[in-house]
């Protein structure tokens, strides 16, 4: 909440020599009018910087003296004004008088653009600064403006002196502003006085009902002057806008690796530390952010949130939510500045640049290849370990991937997805599709590096090569001897079986 210092109710001189006529007294810095001359000398402090008023016992310094009056309750303690409500006493009676609108519900301050009220005028003025996009609060440090001058001090506090004069008495954690203590405490207590009157869930603070019902409203009250997008969170725009300033204020100490949102710093400084707080009570697998946990979790639950409004499927994460409508909108936002390429998701981007600069950043400690994607050097290792984590639930069958054991499935469902256009034939995966569009194309990608022969897929570019190299990697087990593909190999077994497979 923003306080803001009234002026103090006196009566000067000047105007009381000139019969209290209502004279107006402007500002020449601002042009702002005042009634009496003395409030406006009052004012120009604010301009002049000038805080003549000092308390001496901290030696913090005030433009009014009844600023300093109120602020020496802050060292004796003194809560002189009391709710015969609630009897609950205040320091100050601005936030007395606030504090009494909590008990009639009386909103008397209206905004007269969109016409939402407020119990205090001071939260009035800030609301509507939402419509001017007025910032009249600049930080001296960074230049950096704000609407509030309570949001200016929290941001000196947190991104330049680390200061968090405000200590919970219960773990000693601190705090760079009162509101976030307060908050904190109803950890300690769980107390959450706040409930939404439509789906009773509640809250420990105020505003964050405020911002809860907007669920139910569907209102988006804080908009995007760059590019006009709405939010229904104020925190939402204040993240968003910095996709447009490519702002990272909050800076890893350790790595020196900038980022735009202080979760995501948080998460990172795990990296360094290897901490995983958050546990799986299921499996006791650990990770480094809350979301990664949730996330997990509905591997063992199978839930699926996040549903396509366009075909009904479902998603675990918003996000692969958000990549899958763009099959449908057919949106490649993510662009090569190489070739133009463009792509669904910024991974696949970074993945394909790599295929203009060669690199190929992820070896494996088993065999000295190399790969340029993680998911490619993760899906390898499994030829060393032999590991197969995709079972199939119907037959029992393992794989090492797991869209091999989406397409095996298919084999029990009979479902053919990935349909050819030219011919109308349909395929288990989409592989199989690609390779078989090269049938009506001719291409023929792979090319042998020893002869030039090319071939229309990766595996029989492989088989060939064997006739160069002179490998045959299948042996039979009953005989030991060596074919260079496993086809070969089962014809084979067919002298030991006596096994006629054509009838």
């Amino acid at each position: 909440m923003e306080k803001s210092e009234k002026l103090e109710e006196i009566v000067f001189p000047e105007d009381a020599e000139k019969g209290g006529r209502n004279l107006s007294h402007d500002c020449d810095v601002c042009k702002k009018s005042f009634s009496h001359k003395g409030y406006l000398n009052v004012h120009k402090r604010i301009h002049t910087k000038e805080k003549p008023f000092r308390c001496e016992i901290c030696g913090k310094s005030f433009s009014q003296s009844s600023a300093l009056t109120s602020h020496k309750r802050i060292h004796t303690g003194e809560k002189p004004y009391q709710c015969n409500i609630c009897g609950k006493s205040f320091s100050w009676l601005g936030v007395f008088t606030n504090h009494k609108h909590s008990h009639t519900g009386e909103t008397p301050y209206s905004c007269d653009i969109c016409g939402k009220s407020f119990s205090q005028s001071s939260a009035l003025t800030s609301h509507k600064r939402i419509h001017t996009g007025e910032k009249p609060y600049h930080c001296d440090i960074c230049g950096k403006s704000f609407c509030t001058s309570s949001e200016l001090l929290v941001h000196k506090r947190r991104i330049h002196t680390g200061e968090k004069p405000y200590h919970c008495d219960v773990c000693g954690k601190s705090f760079s502003n009162k509101s976030a203590l307060n908050y904190h405490k109803h950890i300690h207590t769980g107390e959450k006085p706040y409930q939404c009157d439509i789906c009773g869930k509640s809250f420990s603070q105020n505003n964050d009902l405020t911002e809860h019902k907007h669920i139910h409203t569907g209102e988006k009250p804080y908009r995007c002057d760059v590019c006009g997008k709405s939010f229904s969170h104020r925190g939402d725009l204040k993240s968003h806008k910095r996709v447009h300033t490519g702002e990272k204020p909050y800076q890893c100490n350790i790595c020196g690796k900038s980022f735009s949102h202080s979760c995501t710093l948080t998460s990172h400084r795990r990296i360094h530390t290897g901490e995983k707080p958050f546990h799986c009570d299921i499996c006791s697998k650990s990770f480094s952010d809350y979301s990664a946990l949730t996330y997990h979790k509905r591997i063992h639950t199978g839930e699926k949130p996040y549903h396509c409004n366009i075909c009904g499927k479902s998603f675990p994460v918003n996000g692969k939510l958000t990549i899958h409508k763009r099959i449908h909108t057919g949106e490649s936002p993510y662009s090569c500045d190489i070739c133009c390429k463009s792509f669904t998701r910024p991974g696949s981007l970074a993945s394909h640049k790599r295929v203009h600069t060669g690199e190929k950043p992820y070896p494996c400690d088993f065999c000295d290849k190399s790969f340029s994607h993680q998911c490619a050097l993760t899906r390898h290792k499994r030829i060393h370990t032999k590991e197969k984590p995709f079972r199939c639930e119907i037959c029992g069958k393992s794989f090492s991937q797991s869209g091999n054991l989406a397409s095996h499935k298919r084999s029990h469902t009979g479902e053919k997805p990935y349909l050819c256009h030219v011919c109308g034939k349909s395929y288990l995966s989409a592989g199989i599709l690609t390779a078989h569009k090269r049938i009506h194309t001719g291409e023929k990608p792979y090319h042998c590096d020893v002869c030039s022969k090319s071939f229309s897929n990766h595996g029989n570019l492989t088989k060939h090569k064997r006739i160069h190299t002179g490998e045959k990697p299948f042996h039979c087990d009953i005989c030991g001897k060596s074919f260079s593909c496993n086809s070969s190999l089962a014809s084979h077994r067919r002298f030991h079986t006596g096994k006629k497979p054509y009838r």
